[in-house]
């Protein structure tokens, strides 16, 4: 076996127990009377996170704390700020830990995210996809004129001058950041003269105020081993730095450069001009991201723990080689790779069936499973998987120390 593979296992192996061998009879408290015991902020009874009833989405705090500690030191120390992404967690506790840690601001994907983010008070929210229909741009113009610090994105001049019109309509004037294309062809305007001329553009318009420029590598966050990725990233942030300098030159706002990512987040500050990072699975993490490589082992991203787990029961373990859970699609998600069984060896977890997951066993297993038993599982992709919930329970210690309300789930629109 490999160096690598051993440093990947010792990885998993190291985040923590994976199960807690209960009898069937272990009352599993449900959502509704955990709500119950959480009253004015404080948990009434004492309960284990082995008692929830499941499935159910948990977060280490110790964890999720150093993950939100390290991103900051490692921020500042470069010389550059992040502005974490919403659209990771959904939730406004977190938002607002991430803000007091030092962060800008926060990101968000859809307008209904940032609208969910603001009446929960947070308040410094960029949006980074664009509006285009009249029902987004009314909304996000609603949302502008009551939150001041909300800025969103354009990528071509006719959404600019449909901006423009809306705000003036309000008697507003909203903050507008480019979207620079990476060179995915996603979103985002042609960086150099296109990109220049739509910012000319924002500037004259009487709706608008320019603030800066945005440009989101997705494609180079899951690029595996780290000199690749760093290549790739900083490769292809040249043009977007170079259309910095034409809004520098040209006398316009630089005042936000913002872009990069979980996967680069100690790569992004050598772009010449970023601003600041718009990580956000930095603070859970998940088997996609552990995947990638680090800076220091090229198999296992350990730079952040994984802080998000799916704690699932066993429903069925009478045939050899193999158990059912509780948890399937529509916990997990069909994201690969699969979910992994953590503090684990020697077994592998699907979720491909709607309500079941499966878990088999390979010769060299740490242990079987029972009916009833509960186990852990470091999740597929942290986004979806945090869209198939209502709340989160925020655990210390194996204690339950919180009930989080997902307050963006299902805002996709």
């Amino acid at each position: 076996m490999s160096t690598n593979s051993m440093s990947r296992r010792r990885f998993l192996q190291s985040t923590g127990a994976a199960a807690l061998w209960l009898p069937t009879a272990v009352k599993g408290h449900t959502s509704n009377e955990m709500q119950a015991l959480f009253v004015d902020g404080v948990m009434q009874e004492d309960v284990s996170k082995w008692e929830l009833d499941t499935p159910a989405l948990c977060v280490d705090l110790d964890v999720l704390e150093a993950n939100i500690a390290k991103m900051q030191s490692t921020t500042a120390r470069n010389g550059i700020a992040s502005r974490p992404h919403a659209k990771t967690h959904k939730t406004p506790i977190i938002a607002q830990m991430q803000l007091d840690s030092g962060s800008v601001g926060i990101c968000s994907a859809k307008v209904s995210e940032a609208e969910a983010m603001f009446q929960h008070g947070i308040e410094q929210i960029l949006m980074t996809t664009t509006n285009v229909t009249p029902t987004k741009i009314r909304r996000a113009m609603n949302l502008r004129e009551s939150c001041e610090g909300f800025i969103q994105a354009t990528d071509s001049p006719d959404n600019a001058r449909l901006l423009s019109a809306a705000a003036e309509s309000m008697g507003i004037v909203a903050d507008i950041v480019v979207d620079i294309d990476p060179g995915g062809h996603r979103t985002g305007i042609t960086p150099g003269q296109p990109a220049l001329q739509l910012a000319q553009l924002i500037d004259s318009l009487p709706g608008l105020r320019l603030r800066g420029l945005l440009c989101y590598d997705g494609g180079s966050q899951h690029v595996k081993g780290f000199e690749q990725r760093k290549n790739q990233t900083l490769e292809r942030l040249v043009a977007a730095s170079g259309t910095y300098d034409l809004f520098q030159q040209s006398g316009l706002s630089t005042e936000i450069f913002s872009g990069g990512g979980t996967g680069t987040y100690n790569i992004d500050h050598e772009t010449r001009g970023l601003t600041d990072i718009q990580v956000g699975s930095y603070v859970f993490m998940d088997a996609q991201y552990i995947d990638i490589g680090g800076e220091s082992d090229n198999e296992a991203y350990d730079d952040f723990g994984p802080s998000l787990t799916i704690l699932a029961t066993v429903l069925n373990a009478q045939y050899e080689g193999r158990a059912t859970t509780d948890a399937g699609a529509k916990s997990c998600t069909i994201n690969r790779p699969w979910p992994v069984v953590k503090g684990e060896t020697g077994m592998s977890y699907t979720s491909g069936s709607d309500e079941f997951g499966s878990l088999r066993y390979e010769d060299n297993a740490s242990r079987s499973y029972e009916v009833g038993d509960k186990l852990e599982l470091i999740v597929s992709h942290c986004d979806p998987v945090v869209n198939l919930y209502n709340q989160m329970y925020a655990i210390r210690d194996d204690r339950v120390e919180a009930i989080w309300p997902i307050a963006a789930r299902g805002m996709s629109a």
